[in-house]
């Protein structure tokens, strides 16, 4: 198939979002299938409130409209929620497209953690975004059964996947500090919890990798703790291989992408046991998932690397992105060819 993917999260962000969209088009090309993905990299954009990262395009609709005409897709994806997502959402309706979604982030937790809104707010604008999808894609069942519960339809399982090639076991030591090394890696921003682990009572030391809107406040009030900033893949998974432990406070996140990447080098987990953790450790023995994160620290510590690896090797990008290709919608053979994309005067939006 010609796929196009239409994504508000694409480089210079470093993310689960980007990274998982980067993986799955390196692994349907590599199916025989061609990729367009189209970002805010082609638009003007203006840098996001609280959040000069992500970039949000401007009044993208003509272009995003004749970037879809002329590449003629057989298949159409929107990744996100944002400028692009909902510009392509109306081309699609209105030319009468079926479409698939992704669900990849808590988005409501994140804007209440941000701005206090309430989450059925964000709920109602979500269910209306997804809902003239052919198919929403969430990340694990326990996602699937949320959005099922909050009135969502047409939910399936879009799973994700480590290389295994690149986060690997290895003799390493990035990080020379006194052992034993606890270590995050993420976004530095409110919704991430970071300050639960950096304010525990822990021997050995902490390291952060990452960047975010939080990162000057959170250095300021942690100066013992190591940061090193935003890595490349290589130099990440060297510093994996170099912790002790890795920990994720996060209590809002839907996967957690950086939980196979660690286990992949050999670095066990230690979490909370809420969505993300549940759905990626499970009841393995590679992690300790536990209500106090000290205590579940404590207790990676005893976890063998190889048991991590073994964990994390059941997770493939391959397995993964067959789903992703299973739950595309098509379009009709009279829509694929060039030219016959066109608006119609009503939207038609199922029911």
């Amino acid at each position: 198939m010609k796929i196009m993917i239409v994504t508000d999260a694409w480089s210079p962000q470093v993310n689960g979002v980007v990274r998982t969209l980067k993986n799955t088009r390196r692994e349907l090309e590599a199916m025989g299938h061609q990729v367009d993905i189209l970002t805010p990299q082609e638009f003007k954009t203006l840098p996001c409130p609280t959040y000069p990262d992500i970039r949000l395009s401007l009044f993208p609709g003509a272009r995003l409209r004749q970037r879809i005409r002329d590449y003629a897709p057989d298949a159409l994806h929107i990744a996100t929620e944002g400028p692009l997502g909902m510009a392509a959402r109306a081309f699609a309706i209105r030319s009468g497209l079926a479409f698939t979604t992704a669900y990849h982030t808590r988005f409501p937790e994140y804007v209440k953690a941000r701005f206090a809104i309430p989450l059925s707010w964000t709920y109602a604008f979500l269910r209306w975004f997804h809902g003239p999808s052919h198919a929403v894609m969430a990340p694990t069942p326990v996602v699937v059964k949320d959005l099922q519960d909050y009135g969502f339809r047409n939910i399936v399982l879009w799973s994700r996947g480590v290389d295994l090639d690149i986060f690997k076991m290895q003799q390493v030591n990035r990080l020379n500090t006194t052992p034993p090394i606890f270590l995050y890696v993420g976004r530095v921003a409110v919704e991430k919890n970071v300050d639960a682990f950096l304010a525990l009572d822990l021997p050995g030391s902490k390291w952060v990798v990452g960047d975010g809107p939080a990162l000057a406040r959170i250095r300021a009030a942690h100066p013992g703790v190591h940061f090193l900033g935003v890595l490349d893949q290589p130099a990440l998974a060297e510093v994996y291989a170099s912790a002790d432990v890795f920990v994720f406070p996060s209590k809002t996140d839907t996967f957690g992408l950086v939980l196979l990447e660690a286990m992949a080098c050999g670095c066990p987990v230690a979490a909370y046991p809420v969505t993300g953790p549940l759905d990626v450790i499970g009841h393995s023995a590679a992690g300790a998932l536990h209500e106090d994160l000290r205590e579940a620290c404590l207790q990676a510590l005893s976890i063998p690397r190889a048991t991590a690896r073994a964990h994390a090797e059941q997770f493939s990008w391959r397995a993964a992105t067959q789903q992703f290709a299973n739950h595309l919608r098509p379009l009709p053979a009279a829509q694929r060819s060039n030219g016959n994309i066109e608006p119609s005067p009503v939207e038609q939006i199922p029911s």
